[in-house]
């Protein structure tokens, strides 16, 4: 078996979007795919290097790695009036300067952090433990993603909402994007087409079976939320937007990059167009 392997984060969609794939429903002949868990900034930092064959990513660290990964269409997550928050002790004041922690360099919440407040102390932690830093003190504010935005505790509030940061900063009208998959560019390409198409028919496989997939994975303690809070997360980041980018959710990315680019975060200008894999050529060579 030709082994290639999956990086994802351990948050709750990902893993659903993953997983038809571990249990079997969903396979490539003749291929053998391996998953590892990381945390998102560690797998950004990871596709600067190369490391895995796919692997998710923050949107706002393609352009970095533009030249070894082209990115796939599916397995997404854009957030759609809703998205990573900046939370701080309730009746807490921010000073201009404050000290902030953010989930990674690379992540496109820092991204469009920074640009928001270019004033504030960054310093970079694991997603988890974020929250558990903002309630010690150790810094003033922080900004939390994945699951924990449905679950911080009650001492909290939300400062500012990075949705309404997006939209500050022109990308009204379109969603929030977050992360996707990419693919190593030195895999064929005939190849990489297949494994593209096997997780986008995960992704659809796991969207229309959710129910099932859902108590499945619960079963296995893979979630840090209950049913209830699992449903409503899922239903905002492994959904039917997830299975295959649309026009708008492209414009949303180039949106992104052009911010990037405006603000010399990135050194070129780019189209995410020109960064797909180019599914058509199958047919064409087959034809």
């Amino acid at each position: 078996m030709f082994v290639i392997t999956v990086a994802h984060s351990p948050d709750a969609d990902d893993i659903f979007m993953y997983y038809a794939i571990k249990l079997g429903w969903v396979s490539v002949e003749g291929v053998s795919f391996e998953n590892i868990a990381l945390d998102i900034e560690t797998l950004n930092q990871e596709a600067l290097k190369g490391t895995y064959d796919i692997t998710a990513i923050s949107f706002g660290l393609y352009p970095h790695i533009r030249n070894d990964y082209a990115l796939l269409r599916t397995a997404v997550s854009f957030g759609e009036g809703y998205g990573p928050k900046l939370i701080k002790r309730k009746g807490a004041k921010l000073k201009r300067n404050f000290k902030v922690a953010l989930s990674g360099k690379y992540t496109t919440n820092a991204l469009l952090f920074r640009l928001a407040y270019p004033d504030a102390r960054v310093v970079y932690k694991n997603f988890l433990d974020i929250e558990p830093a903002v309630l010690c003190g150790e810094v003033d504010a922080g900004v939390l993603i994945h699951e924990s935005i449905l679950t911080f505790d009650e001492s909290l509030e939300v400062e500012k909402e990075l949705w309404d940061i997006w939209c500050d900063l022109g990308g009204e009208g379109m969603p929030l994007p977050l992360g996707g998959m990419a693919l190593r560019r030195s895999l064929p390409l005939v190849k990489a087409i297949a494994y593209e198409k096997s997780l986008t028919d995960a992704v659809r496989l796991g969207n229309v079976s959710k129910p099932l997939l859902s108590r499945m994975l619960l079963e296995r303690g893979l979630f840090r939320v209950d049913a209830s809070k699992l449903e409503t997360y899922l239903s905002m980041y492994a959904n039917d937007a997830s299975v295959s980018m649309n026009e708008t959710q492209l414009s949303a990315i180039n949106h992104l990059f052009k911010l990037g680019f405006d603000h010399g975060v990135y050194d070129v200008p780019l189209d995410v167009h020109d960064y797909l894999i180019p599914s058509h050529y199958e047919t064409a060579r087959f034809s």
